[in-house]
């Protein structure tokens, strides 16, 4: 009887020691990082999330590109029909994006464009870059934006059809600083006061001639250099 106890005993122990072993070592492959490496790999939508679940990124396609986040909630934006990238800040609130599309339609008309921003903390863009294309008319250009004090997650929070009366009814963003090229062909330099009111204009105009322009709160150019012709 002894014996035959003893036998049992051993079987038992090492059972308990393989479980013991194989659970240490599946232990040690849940903990260990995992690298794939693929040549092509064809998705729709890649969202970069910290350990903690925190959204971080978006890379989507046009039909799969995501709302507005404020702080881990997503908001509708119907208004977006792009592909592109969405970034977020270190609380899941959305803070710039990249977005880009074109296309020539039946009748060859071309549209194309592309956008890469930065935005203030919960709210909207203040550093741009633009370029786009319009049935030959064509645009690009740098600015940098003074935003209002409110979260934008106000505004989010309504229906769409009241984005437009709540925008209107608070204080209002200002471009400061436009660099570009207009549809015109023209290029110029446009430095705005706090208001986005033109203060100085250097540009080269449509036909090569270039100006720079002194203007007061009117819009009125009070000093013109070279002067104008009367």
């Amino acid at each position: 009887m002894d014996w035959i106890s003893n036998k049992k005993f051993l079987a038992v122990y090492s059972g308990v020691l393989t479980l013991a072993f194989a659970a240490t070592l599946l232990s040690g492959f849940a903990t260990e990082k995992r690298r794939m490496q693929i040549d092509e790999l064809d998705v729709r939508r890649i969202n970069i999330v910290e350990p903690d679940g925190t959204l971080r990124m978006v890379l989507s396609d046009k039909a799969e590109f995501p709302g507005a986040f404020i702080k881990g909630k997503e908001y509708p934006r119907p208004d977006r029909l792009s592909a592109g990238m969405l970034f977020l800040n270190d609380e899941g609130t959305e803070n710039g994006g990249l977005i880009f599309g074109g296309m020539k339609d039946k009748s060859g008309k071309v549209t194309a464009y592309g956008h890469l921003s930065f935005d203030q903390y919960e709210q909207d863009q203040v550093f741009t870059i633009d370029a786009s294309e319009d049935a030959g008319r064509r645009e690009s250009q740098l600015a940098i934006w003074d935003r209002p004090d409110y979260p934008i997650g106000q505004v989010l929070s309504l229906p769409p059809q009241k984005w437009q009366q709540f925008v209107e009814s608070h204080p209002r963003a200002h471009e400061r600083i436009y660099l570009g090229r207009g549809d015109d062909t023209s290029v110029a330099l446009r430095l705005k006061d706090s208001e986005g009111r033109d203060r100085i204009v250097v540009q080269v105009r449509p036909d090569g001639s270039p100006v720079i322009q002194f203007l007061d709160e009117t819009g009125k150019v009070v000093s013109e250099l070279p002067q104008a012709k009367h």
